[in-house]
């Protein structure tokens, strides 16, 4: 290996900078699940109207980070950075002494276009700043730092708020939050690429069929997943018959297992991701399919649905490194735009395969699930073979 082809020290220290910063933006925005019954309690609301803030801020995410990515996409991207990362900041503090639920859904709402073009920004100053052959580790330690919230930022978030009230979770967030913008200000290069293409120009993006092909991949690729993950509970307990002591520490498990599949997505993404995800899909397709076979026993489930949580996440930086490549060969002043478009695309997965999920759930047997999500999977694997074909041609 050439020098050429290594990461420096100061290559790790904008990963490892731009990773805190994506931990404390997935706490923010996870940690909201665990405290929602203290929220509506606070405010004095009901469970469902507190649960208004999950999905206005998936929403807002979706339709607002590729917008304010194009409307800002001439600025400066290190000022653009810090200057979010303190507006988050900020929002996070003022969530922490809101008085009423209509304030805390405005900020939530806010914050979720903030975090959006922020994530957006760390994946395309990574894949802009290491040596092309790193961009998959680069890109999968960013993602890392979502992974690294699930596992540890949202348990302690909650622990926090459920001791200590709901606001007090708002008040971490925003500590962190301080701490993420000083550890990029030290790191973050000056000279990075700025596009100058007007918003329509940039839009125009979305109109290619080869970058709506590369969003549906992890939009279904996710949504295969929580197919069965929005249920994972009720299978645990009513299939599994697993105890509900067990069931915190299972989804715990889940979720440190996840910490390994993000290391292997940049192992993936290092040569022919797309042609590698095919295979990926295949075999996510088969460890969902089968878990409705192997829960009839409690080990070969539990198993199973290890297997499920390390396939989970395996597309992440293949697809996103992969929607930036594809601009540059069809759009290079929208690369910003194609940045985002990759967390855009997981949370609207999250949302079809929620929903799929919730219409399967109600009118089949509850291993239905399974089948329906390796389905999904399969039709992914397909998607992804016709792109890998249209990038042979």
């Amino acid at each position: 290996m050439t020098n050429a082809t290594k990461l420096s020290r100061h290559d790790w220290t904008l990963i490892l900078s731009l990773a805190l910063l994506t931990f404390v933006l997935g706490t923010s925005e996870f940690v909201i699940v665990g405290i929602l019954p203290d929220i509506a309690d606070g405010l004095t609301i009901s469970i469902a109207t507190a649960g208004t803030l999950v999905s206005a801020f998936a929403i807002t995410f979706a339709i607002g980070t590729p917008i304010t990515m194009s409307l800002t996409s001439h600025l400066p991207k290190r000022k653009l950075m810090l200057g979010l990362t303190l507006i988050f900041t900020i929002l996070n503090l003022l969530s922490s002494l809101a008085p009423v639920y209509e304030m805390l859904l405005f900020l939530r709402m806010m914050t979720a276009v903030v975090t959006g073009v922020l994530i957006s920004l760390a994946m395309l100053v990574a894949s802009e700043s290491v040596p092309p052959s790193k961009r998959g580790v680069a890109v999968s330690f960013i993602f890392g730092g979502f992974t690294m919230a699930n596992v540890f930022g949202v348990p302690i978030g909650t622990f926090i708020g459920q001791q200590a009230g709901w606001a007090s979770t708002f008040v971490l967030t925003t500590s962190l939050g301080a701490v993420a913008w000083f550890a990029i200000y030290r790191v973050l290069p000056t000279h990075l690429s700025q596009e100058k293409a007007s918003l329509r120009e940039q839009l125009t993006l979305l109109t290619n069929p080869r970058i709506l092909i590369a969003f549906l991949i992890p939009a279904f690729g996710f949504g295969a997943t929580y197919v069965v993950y929005t249920y994972l509970v009720p299978i645990l307990k009513n299939v599994l018959g697993v105890p509900v002591a067990w069931v915190s520490p299972i989804l715990f498990a889940y979720g440190f297992i996840s910490i390994f599949s993000n290391m292997a997505a940049g192992k993936i993404a290092s040569h022919n991701p797309i042609g590698r995800l095919r295979f990926v899909f295949l075999i996510q397709a088969l460890v969902l399919a089968a878990l409705y076979f192997t829960t009839s026993s409690l080990t070969l489930g539990l198993i199973n649905i290890a297997l499920m949580s390390f396939m989970a996440i395996l597309l992440t930086t293949s697809t996103q490194i992969y929607l930036i490549d594809l601009a540059e060969a069809f759009n290079p002043n929208a690369k910003g735009l194609a940045s985002s478009l990759m967390p855009v695309a997981s949370n609207v997965g999250i949302g079809l395969g929620s929903a799929l999920g919730g219409l399967v759930y109600s009118t089949t047997p509850i291993m239905t699930l399974a089948l329906v999500g390796g389905a999904v999977a399969l039709g992914t694997a397909g998607l992804t073979t016709l792109s890998h074909h249209l990038d042979q041609r």
